[in-house]
């Protein structure tokens, strides 16, 4: 049962309607069953046994993007995005559109070195294919080696403190330079860092899937490895996985990652900028991407933008705000919205004439790299290194 969205808690639903005005998914299909209050109707009408599932329906509930924009506005204290993913559980042996889909995720996230490496082979056929139907950047080219592939311990003469990095799928496999970048960042900062062995994904792509009991595994496996860790802080590249391991382990397995932190976090306190000059002038003016994640699932949106200021770059804001599509398997699953709000977001970015485009997710680099192609798109930490560790520029 406690896999099932909360019938008490979707009774407390008084359909004002606070949540669609945020709903970015509403926002491009202003039909019910595509914001968050129609979504949780419907969760209500199956629990009460009102509605059967039908692949309508399935898709009504799936198409949530599920980067929580709804978090903390209802009245009543309703947890939207947690009822979805219990939805999401519900639903998945009906759901045959994302079979196939559940079948690779698992596979990946079970076997994520042979995953890669079979990219990796293949990359040079599958990934004009894949660039073609837009599902990833025209330019992008995996690493020959992942960030990291055993544990590892960075030592320093005069320690200043110790940390741990939780590197996340994405920083690993995908941009590894950005894992590389932030143990330059710390270790410069008289931090050891530990990246520990044993790490899996933090289990947030099965939770979209549905799947539940394979998430609450992995979920078992963190936290028997960073729960042992005497660090003051866990960091990680990737506010999704930090949302997952500080805030959503403790809804499925009753324990959570509790130090967990966004690197702007934790950088903005501790770095000392004597010659900000250093930055290279190239990108001295940029536009900044708030990823859902990390403004609306961990409430940070003026940290990194302190940051950036920090190491001498003019941040120009755009004009839209909210999300890029990208969603994890959102950019997958519902291709047409994605689009749309990718659209939205790189027109906006364009717009400001910056140098660059900054943001604090892998996920949405790849995703704004689809059609940002006029200028380049940072993650956050690779300008804190360019400006902290004497780098000639990005």
């Amino acid at each position: 049962m406690k896999n099932l969205p909360d019938i008490k808690d979707l009774e407390k639903c008084v359909r004002c309607g606070s949540c669609k005005a945020y709903c970015p998914t509403y926002d491009e299909d202003n039909t019910e069953a595509m914001g968050a209050r129609g979504r949780l109707a419907l969760l209500r009408g199956l629990l009460l046994q009102e509605l059967k599932p039908t692949p309508l329906l399935n898709e009504k509930i799936f198409s949530c993007i599920l980067c929580e924009a709804c978090s903390g506005v209802c009245p009543n204290g309703v947890d939207i995005t947690e009822n979805i993913y219990r939805g999401r559980n519900m639903l998945k042996q009906s759901d045959k559109k994302r079979r196939y889909l559940r079948l690779l995720a698992k596979f990946f996230i079970r076997n994520p070195d042979l995953s890669c490496k079979m990219l990796q082979m293949s990359q040079y056929v599958l990934f004009p294919y894949l660039s073609k139907k837009g599902i990833i950047p025209s330019n992008f080219k995996l690493s020959k080696y992942p960030f990291k592939e055993r544990a590892q311990v960075y030592k320093v003469a005069k320690k200043r403190g110790r940390v741990a990095v939780f590197t996340g799928c994405a920083a690993n496999f995908l941009y590894p330079h950005l894992g590389l970048s932030l143990i330059n960042i710390l270790l410069k900062l008289g931090y050891e860092v530990i990246a520990p062995g044993g790490e899996v994904c933090c289990g947030m792509p099965l939770r979209a899937l549905g799947l539940e009991e394979e998430a609450r595994e992995l979920a078992k496996r963190n936290m028997r490895i960073f729960g042992k860790l005497k660090v003051e802080a866990v960091l990680s590249l990737c506010p999704t996985c930090v949302t997952m391991i500080k805030k959503q382990y403790p809804k499925i397995i009753n324990s959570g990652i509790s130090n967990a932190v966004d690197v702007s976090s934790f950088l903005l306190e501790r770095l000392d900028l004597a010659q900000p000059s250093l930055f290279s002038r190239k990108y001295a003016t940029v536009t900044y991407h708030d990823p859902c994640h990390l403004i609306y699932g961990l409430g940070i949106k003026d940290e990194p933008r302190k940051m950036l200021k920090k190491i001498g770059v003019n941040v120009v804001e755009k004009k839209e705000k909210g999300c890029c599509g990208s969603g994890g398997l959102f950019s997958l699953t519902n291709k047409d919205i994605s689009g749309r709000l990718l659209k939205r977001q790189a027109e906006s970015c364009l717009k400001t004439g910056a140098a660059a485009v900054v943001t604090a997710c892998p996920g949405c680099m790849m995703q704004l790299s689809k059609a940002i192609t006029k200028m380049p798109v940072f993650h956050i930490i690779e300008l804190i290194e360019a400006a902290y560790c004497d780098s000639d520029g990005v």
